[in-house]
């Protein structure tokens, strides 16, 4: 982890780099562009918003990661039982692989379980948030409000009382506002405008990889744009073609050693 990383929690001062640094952390993630900069603003005004547990992670002066949450609830038919649901949580991309994210979410599983919180639900990375302690929402009788069971539902138990906690998982109604296109809009307005990238119709996912230009070869390396980084890469053996400058490209960011590059990609945006 970084050395001089601070976790602490959001004032009003931060707002805008925080929504900024979200945008930028989940741009392109699942479809052309993202809603979570909006998300998180209407979690700050949502009745079920918990300040007290969420916290944003601050670098040498800058908002370089944040973690939200709000109040949910587990449905068994009789009794809805109050849970806290994790989400957004987000790391400034040039930033990744200095465990940011990991530093937050140690100390907000903290944070709620002091504050008496019986457990934690989010939709998120099932390669990622295990290494937690977070595991199968199903291995717990939990599903989601239409009675489904995917890898990506994860819960953190934190007392006994998460035992009783059986039946449907159900967000903050507040969430139902992210929908709202205009309020989209206006938001995004306020922020630079990056390039979208559609790689394949439908949800994109794009989790432990991520999208890049290439700006320049030498040789067998390739460099990839990647936000205001270029990042030196080799192709994967698996590469049924080669990229040329200006290629989009799909790559593997090996923070520790060699980075590749697995496809090309075509912006669909741009056909």
């Amino acid at each position: 982890m970084l050395e001089n990383l601070i976790i602490r929690a959001e004032t009003e001062a931060d707002y805008k780099n925080t929504e900024l640094m979200t945008m930028r952390s989940f741009w392109n993630k699942f479809f052309p562009g993202c809603t979570e900069h909006n998300m998180v603003r209407i979690i700050r005004d949502s009745k079920d918003y918990l300040p007290q547990i969420s916290r944003v992670a601050e670098y040498e002066g800058k908002i370089v990661g944040a973690v939200f949450y709000t109040k949910a609830w587990i449905d068994d038919g009789s009794v809805k039982r109050e849970v806290a649901m994790l989400g957004p949580l987000a790391v400034e991309p040039t930033m990744e692989g200095n465990g940011i994210g990991g530093a937050l979410i140690r100390e907000t599983v903290r944070l709620a379980k002091e504050s008496g919180i019986a457990g934690i639900i989010l939709a998120g990375e099932p390669g990622y948030y295990p290494k937690f302690g977070f595991k199968l929402c199903s291995d717990y009788g939990i599903t989601d409000a239409e009675g489904n069971s995917y890898d990506a539902y994860l819960c953190y138990p934190l007392s006994d009382d998460f035992n009783l906690c059986r039946g449907k998982f159900l967000e903050s109604g507040d969430f139902s506002k992210i929908e709202d296109e205009k309020l989209l809009e206006k938001i995004s307005g306020e922020f630079p405008k990056y390039r979208k990238v559609k790689v394949q119709d439908g949800f994109m996912q794009i989790f432990e990889q991520h999208l890049g230009v290439v700006e320049s070869i030498q040789e067998d390396t390739y460099n990839v744009r990647y936000w205001e980084l270029v990042i030196p890469a080799k192709l994967s053996e698996k590469m049924e073609s080669k990229p040329e400058v200006g290629s989009d490209v799909q790559f593997i960011w090996n923070h520790q050693g060699e980075s590749k590059i697995t496809r090309v990609v075509k912006n669909l945006l741009e056909e």
